[in-house]
C-alpha cells in the first residue's frame, strides 16, 4: 500500500465490527504478533459454544488467539509486555485496559470508536446517535485512557444519518470507515506525522450499554422518539408493547398527526392507519409487528390475526 505500518502489533476485538477492522489489517500487510478477543459464548437455539468473529478470522490468518477473561491478571500483562507490541489496535473489545496495558506499546493503544467523540462516549454509540436523531455520526481513533472513551483523538471520519437508518444498517458502514480510519492512524503513528488533540469534556455525552430488558415502548414520550427508539434498537434488543397481556414486536414505524378527541398517551386508534397516541398527542404508526412465536407482518395483516380494539390504552412501562 505504500504506507509504513508499525511491524508488531496487537490487535483486540471481538464482534463482526471489529472482525472488519482485523481484516483491514491483514488487507494492509499488517499480520498482528497476536489477538486478544472475549471468550466463545452459546449461541442459537441449541446454545452452541460459538466462537467470536475476530477469533474465527485470526484462526484462518495463523494468528495466535488469547481469550482471558481478564486484563488485569499478571500473568496475562506478562504475556502482553512479552510479545513486544508497537502497538495495539482496540475495536470493540468489551473490556476496559488497565494501566499496566496501557504503558506497553511505545506507540500507545489505539481505539476506534464508532462516534464523533466527545459525543457519546460508552458502549453503544451508534444506537445512541440514531435515538437521539444525530444528523451526522462518524468514528474517531483515538488514543486510549483509563478513563471512558476520555482519550484524545487522532483522526475523525463524519458521514449523515441516512433517514430510516437503523443501527443494524448503519453499523457496517461505520466499521468500513473506522477499518480504513485505523490503518491510516497506524501508519501515522509509525512515521510520527501524527498528533492527539484533546477532547472538549464540557460538550461529552454518554452513550451506556442497552439493557436487554429496555425495549418495551413508552408511549408517554413523543411519538418521534419512539420512532428512533424502534430503529436504535433494530436488531436488537427490538422493540415491544404489550396488549392483553401478549407482547407484541414492532419493527418498524412512522410519526403521524394527531387524532381528533385528545386520547391519553397508549390509546389505540384503529384508523387506518393503525396508530397509538404519544405523549405529544401525535401517532406512532405501525407499520411491521410481530407476535412472539409468529412472523413479522404487516400492521394491517397483523390485525387480521389479533386485532386491537380502538380506544384500547396499550401497557404503559413502569
Amino acid at each position: 500500500m505504500g504506507r509504513s505500518l508499525p511491524g508488531r502489533v496487537i490487535f483486540m476485538g471481538t464482534p463482526e465490527f471489529a472482525r472488519v477492522h482485523l481484516e483491514a489489517l491483514l488487507g494492509a500487510g499488517v499480520t498482528p504478533v497476536a489477538v486478544f478477543t472475549r471468550e466463545d459464548k452459546p449461541a442459537g437455539r441449541g446454545r452452541v459454544l460459538t466462537p467470536p468473529p475476530v477469533k474465527v478470522l485470526a484462526g484462518a490468518a495463523g494468528v495466535p488467539v488469547f481469550q482471558p477473561k481478564t486484563l488485569k491478571d499478571p500473568e496475562v500483562v506478562k504475556v502482553l509486555a512479552d510479545l513486544r507490541p508497537d502497538a495495539v489496535a482496540v475495536v470493540a473489545y468489551g473490556r476496559l485496559l488497565p494501566r499496566e496495558v496501557l504503558d506497553i506499546p511505545p506507540l500507545g493503544c489505539v481505539n476506534v470508536h464508532a462516534s464523533l467523540l466527545p459525543r457519546h462516549r460508552g458502549a453503544s454509540p451508534i444506537a445512541h446517535a440514531i435515538w437521539a436523531g444525530d444528523g451526522e455520526t462518524g468514528v474517531c481513533t483515538m488514543r486510549m485512557e483509563e478513563g471512558l472513551d476520555t482519550g484524545p483523538v487522532y483522526l475523525r471520519r463524519a458521514i449523515a444519518v441516512p433517514p430510516g437508518a437503523t443501527t443494524g444498517s448503519l453499523t457496517p458502514v461505520l466499521a468500513s470507515l473506522g477499518a480504513d480510519l485505523l490503518v491510516e492512524t497506524l501508519a501515522g503513528l509509525a512515521t510520527g506525522a501524527l498528533e492527539a488533540h484533546p477532547q472538549d469534556d464540557a460538550l461529552a455525552t454518554l452513550a451506556p450499554r442497552i439493557r436487554a430488558d429496555a425495549g418495551r415502548l413508552d408511549f408517554r414520550r413523543p411519538a418521534v422518539e419512539l420512532e428512533r427508539q424502534i430503529r436504535a434498537f433494530d436488531p436488537w434488543p427490538g422493540t415491544f408493547f404489550e396488549s392483553r397481556g401478549r407482547r407484541v414486536k414492532l419493527l418498524r414505524a412512522a410519526v403521524g398527526e394527531a387524532p381528533e378527541g385528545g386520547l391519553p398517551p397508549g390509546s389505540v386508534v384503529v384508523g387506518p392507519p393503525l396508530g397509538v397516541v404519544c405523549g405529544d398527542g401525535r401517532c406512532l404508526l405501525p407499520e411491521l409487528m410481530q407476535r412472539e412465536g409468529k412472523r413479522p407482518q404487516p400492521a394491517e395483516e397483523f390485525l387480521r390475526g389479533f386485532p386491537l380494539i380502538q380506544g384500547e390504552i396499550l401497557a404503559r412501562e413502569g
